[in-house]
């Protein structure tokens, strides 16, 4: 086969039409400005909030909805009904929301909507608010929605919430009315069961008033220092364009600094525990050398500060920030901070639908920590993401797996969700590093970072940049990788002596097709590898094995399901294996390797 490689020609950000879309790219916006006054004696608070929301799109919307995340930890909500229901709930979850009470529960109450000054009618769906309005927006047009809203501070269950198990006061997360997205596949108004999200992106302008003894971290940056009054202090954020806000406060955080890269000031704040304090130390230096990874391997780090704040229940990524808890072993505490920070450029830059395509952020990102991990920690390992195939093969031999175009909310288990989203996800990229070669993969992430930051990329999108970068063509290999549970099994089937040679017989029984990758090892120690390229690929990557010899052979078409070759060599054959590399995600390795 001949190979076909395309220029990397630069793509116009915003007018591109790469993508699933039907014509040129859009997005919305939403520019938020919002005041809330919080009470730590009763865990309410009041807020007032105004929306410019600017239609982008081609259509005439004439409702707009509303996430209220809050309302999802009250008895009988879907939240607690589906933890109740799966059969491998969560374990900070179960029936803890089923149990709380009045006092106890989480709410978000609407008391005033208005449009351009006109009020709205509109109805709480469980956590969902759906909203008629007064007039359409058209095409390109901008309204003003402002609201008023009553608000109570759930007991933390899951992320957000109060008092968490390690006494954080406040982890505000999901904690305002928050626009739902609108695109190329129309309204996006998930109700909240406990998976991920999607925004609009835009500009946020927040003040939190709260009691005076308290210190705030979190999205954006803060505007001088906070105002006194009456007992209370007020701390202004401002935040260019991100998609989410996220605040988290407590009476005993520390607050220190440390320098980042390029002159990103990174935050971190934890509770005044000498048990951890010198983990939190120790961790800033190995944060900002994350950080520095990650901006290496796939693109500049574009705000001015990043924080690492302890709360929340495990960790969660969200703008600017990440809640992780923090009474861990220092290992676990750069782990979960190593996967939170890189969800920076996996969903909060490279803003994916986490609902639809929970894999493009978790196993993007699990990917690129653990390698971040390995060479931060200097762990010294062969494949970082051994863990990942593993779990995958485990989920492909268990007659249970999901395709990965599964709804975040549609899995039947939380496993099989975990294991997707987590390690097929992350196994979808390594995988893809195999087939069209790990210095193409490279190029792929970095490109793909240029062409979609502060957009809404789908699958379709990541595939695009990989095609356009390598060469290749690859929609086999999202169709069949995340669309099907089809799976990757070749075999050796026979190895003959002939005259000149010998003879390779190889069978493919797994329906989802690859490009071969086969050493051959002689009994005098040397080697040579021989590469089958796929045929509906199109191309063939160059030799990952440089001082290696490299033949390609013909190409394997799909529908044939075995292949044979003869090589002429005087040596003595030892074996024969199928992937040496180990990165091809063949479900059954058993039979990979053959002895002569």
């Amino acid at each position: 086969m001949k190979k076909f490689l395309l220029p990397l020609v630069a793509l116009v950000c915003f007018g591109n039409s790469i993508g699933q879309q039907p014509s040129t790219y859009w997005q919305q916006r939403a520019d938020y400005k919002m005041t809330i006054d919080v009470d730590v004696e009763s865990w309410q608070y009041e807020g007032v909030q105004e929306i410019v929301y600017t239609n982008n799109s081609p259509d005439t919307l004439n409702r707009v909805f509303y996430h209220l995340y809050f309302n999802a930890f009250q008895p009988g909500s879907e939240m607690d009904v589906r933890s109740r229901t799966i059969p491998d709930p969560d374990s900070r979850v179960r029936d803890r929301i089923s149990k709380l009470t009045p006092a106890e529960i989480g709410f978000i109450k609407p008391s005033k909507l208005t449009q351009d000054g006109a009020n709205l009618n509109y109805k709480v769906a469980g956590t969902v608010l759906e909203v008629d309005l007064f007039a359409p927006i058209l095409p390109g047009q901008s309204t003003t929605f402002n609201m008023e809203w009553l608000a109570q501070v759930p007991v933390q269950i899951r992320r957000s919430g109060r008092n968490n198990k390690e006494g954080v006061a406040l982890s505000m997360t999901q904690w305002f009315p928050k626009m739902a997205e609108y695109d190329f596949q129309g309204w996006h108004a998930d109700p909240y069961i406990a998976r991920e999200f999607h925004g609009v992106w835009g500009d946020y302008d927040v003040t939190i008033t709260i009691d005076k003894d308290y210190i705030v971290g979190g999205t954006g940056y803060l505007q001088g220092e906070p105002k006194k009054k009456k007992g209370k202090k007020s701390w202004q954020f401002l935040a260019p364009d991100v998609h989410d806000f996220t605040w988290a406060a407590d009476n005993e955080y520390i607050h220190d600094t440390y320098p980042g890269p390029d002159g990103v000031v990174l935050n971190f704040y934890y509770k005044d525990n000498p048990d951890i304090a010198e983990n939190w130390k120790n961790l800033q230096p190995k944060t900002a050398a994350l950080m520095e990874y990650f901006n290496k391997h796939i693109g500049k780090y574009p705000y001015k500060q990043y924080s690492v704040i302890q709360g929340g229940d495990g960790g969660m990524e969200y703008a600017m920030c990440t809640l992780i808890t923090g009474e861990r072993k220092f290992e676990s505490l750069v782990g979960v901070t190593a996967h939170e920070l890189a969800h920076t450029w996996f969903q909060f830059l490279l803003a994916t639908n986490e609902a639809k395509h929970e894999w493009m952020d978790e196993g993007f990102t699990v990917y690129i920590s653990d390698y971040a991990m390995n060479e931060v920690m200097e762990e010294g390992k062969d494949n970082p993401l051994s863990g990942s195939y593993r779990g995958y093969r485990f989920l492909a031999s268990s007659g249970k797996e999901m395709p990965l175009s599964t709804h975040a909310d549609r899995y039947a288990t939380n496993r099989n969700y975990g294991i997707s989203a987590y390690s097929k996800g992350a196994v979808f990229l390594s995988q893809l590093g195999y087939v069209i070669g790990e210095d193409n993969l490279q190029e792929v992430l970095k490109r793909y970072y240029k062409d979609w930051a502060f957009k809404h990329p789908t699958p379709n999108d990541f595939i695009r940049v990989a095609e356009k970068v390598s060469g290749f063509e690859l929609d086999w290999y999202l169709m069949d990788f995340t669309q099907t549970s089809n799976t990757v099994d070749y075999a050796i089937s026979s190895i003959e002596n002939t005259p000149n040679g010998a003879k390779v017989q190889l069978e493919r029984i797994g329906l989802m097709p690859m490009p071969i990758d086969l050493k051959v090892e002689y009994t005098d120690g040397s080697e040579e590898l021989f590469h089958i390229p796929l045929q509906m690929a199109r191309a063939e990557k160059n030799n990952p094995y440089p001082g290696t010899k490299w033949t390609i052979l013909g190409d394997w078409a799909w529908a044939i399901p075995s292949y044979e070759f003869e090589f002429n060599t005087n040596k003595e054959i030892k074996s024969v294996m199928i992937d040496p590399s180990g990165m091809m995600a063949d479900v059954n390795m058993r039979d990979n390797t053959k002895k002569l």
